[in-house]
């Protein structure tokens, strides 16, 4: 059992706290469960390769295929109960590239579905939130897959995706050219910084935007060759302040206050290496949470000196 903010107000309203045997013992716990949303994701990310080595032969997408064994997978997985495990699921291993389309396929169609969306408008984000990054394929290895910082030559390089990603998605039969435009949008900004067009506010069609934000929060959270995954609250707090500038204000402050709220009642590993337990989300300050340690709480609104660094 997952013990949340009610359980332990209700314990310490009747003399109970929690021992740090007990705590120990639900970390054990959630570390045990076997998650089958793991298993999901690694079978589509197995698929996701074969597609996209498709793609880079052919230039054609088999959108057939992907409807019929990636879009009910991405379907599925959103179903967990549990967001946080889920998140955990789709965590890049040594796979990001193919990884991360699964992931922002999944997160884009929680993130609509919260947003109130209709089920067909779902269905068509998902599918573009899963192919916003196809102009990858066309991008030579060297560059995707290089293990460190690009220079500014093999960034321009890298940008181009937006744009061969479109050309691809606008000549396949059965994407919309909604669908296609987030191949081409998704790292346009609300402040005109992003690429490859500039474009601001409101020009960056809807489910761009969704996708901009989603693409962001799992780019950032994800391991990489070159660099470690950032802290979760860290990340999720850099999107708070990016709401004013480059990202769109209701979908971010949206998508970070349902994260933040996903944490609650999971054990958490601090950047001093102190083991805990999300007990509550400080409405005023999402991205810092009040955490149950061994010897006490831990406000992370009031000592900034700590984060949360792992999440089971």
């Amino acid at each position: 059992m997952v013990i949340t903010q009610e359980h332990l107000t209700m314990l310490e309203n009747r003399g109970i706290i929690l021992t740090d045997d007990d705590l120990a013992a639900e970390i054990f716990a959630l570390e045990d469960l076997s998650s089958p949303q793991a298993k999901i994701v690694d079978d589509a990310v197995q698929y996701v390769n074969e597609i996209f080595n498709e793609v880079r032969e052919t230039k054609k997408v088999p959108l057939a295929e992907i409807r019929k064994n990636v879009i009910p997978a991405i379907h599925e997985v959103t179903q967990a109960t549990q967001l946080i495990r889920l998140f955990a699921a789709l965590q890049a291993k040594d796979d990001y590239t193919y990884r991360h389309n699964i992931a922002v396929g999944a997160m884009s169609n929680l993130l609509g579905g919260w947003m109130g969306l209709d089920h067909r408008d779902l269905l068509q984000l998902t599918a573009a939130a899963f192919l916003h990054d196809i102009g990858k394929t066309l991008i030579p290895d060297e560059i995707l897959n290089k293990p460190g910082a690009l220079t500014a030559e093999e960034f321009a390089i890298m940008k181009n995706h937006t744009v061969f990603g479109y050309e691809i998605l606008k000549d396949t039969v059965g994407v919309n050219h909604r669908q296609a435009l987030v191949a081409l949008q998704h790292h346009e900004r609300m402040d005109g910084s992003g690429y490859p067009l500039g474009i601001t506010g409101e020009k960056i069609d809807l489910f761009s935007r969704i996708v901009a934000v989603v693409d962001i929060f799992h780019a950032m959270t994800s391991k990489r060759v070159y660099r470690d995954p950032a802290p979760f609250n860290e990340v999720l707090g850099q999107m708070e302040k990016d709401a004013f500038g480059p990202l769109d204000p209701g979908i971010t402050k949206l998508f970070v206050e349902k994260m933040m709220h996903s944490l609650i009642g999971n054990p958490v590993v601090l950047t001093d290496d102190r083991n805990g337990v999300v007990v509550m989300v400080n409405p005023h300050d999402l991205t810092h949470p009040l955490i149950r340690t061994e010897d006490g709480y831990v406000d992370l609104s009031k000592d900034l000196s700590v984060h949360i660094k792992r999440i089971f």
